[in-house]
């Protein structure tokens, strides 16, 4: 089994539609009983909430339901658990590196990394500025590159 987790600071945008993205397309694939996917956020401010509603309702309109993912925050822990620590953006893969256990760094990514043509290294947050089909599109292709490199690398 590999284990994937996706983080960005609250765990109601980008990690959780990181996760329902990843996972649809890891059942698309077949390969729901081989890999294991989770997202998880690098603050507490919305531990057991539901992702935001806009990233509801955008990953709804793309056949994704997101409703039953409740926050949770990162912990050091994760680096144990989970294969590939996701990072969505540089804040949160700094966070992540201070939780970081001695000899699991090589588990620590910037989900970006897996789409390397998009040109850029952080997935924006879309709280704000309401960007959430940008973002969705991002991790998408993000997503793709990540699965062929789980394939790859595990032989699945």
């Amino acid at each position: 089994m590999v284990r994937v987790v996706f983080v960005c600071l609250g765990n109601i945008c980008r990690s959780p539609t990181a996760e329902g993205v990843f996972r649809h397309l890891v059942e698309q694939q077949g390969l729901a009983d081989q890999i294991e996917v989770d997202s998880s956020g690098t603050s507490a401010w919305h531990v057991g909430e539901a992702p935001d509603s806009r990233a509801q309702s955008t990953a709804r309109g793309r056949g994704i339901d997101l409703s039953r993912l409740r926050a949770r925050q990162a912990i050091s822990a994760d680096f144990e658990a989970f294969d590939y620590v996701l990072a969505m953006d540089s804040a949160n893969y700094d966070d992540l590196r201070d939780i970081c256990p001695p000899g699991r760094e090589d588990r620590l990514h910037l989900f970006l990394s897996f789409a390397p043509l998009q040109g850029l290294t952080d997935v924006p947050d879309p709280y704000y500025n309401d960007g959430f089909d940008r973002v969705f599109d991002m991790l998408e292709v993000a997503s793709r590159g990540l699965l062929a490199d789980i394939c790859e690398r595990h032989g699945l």
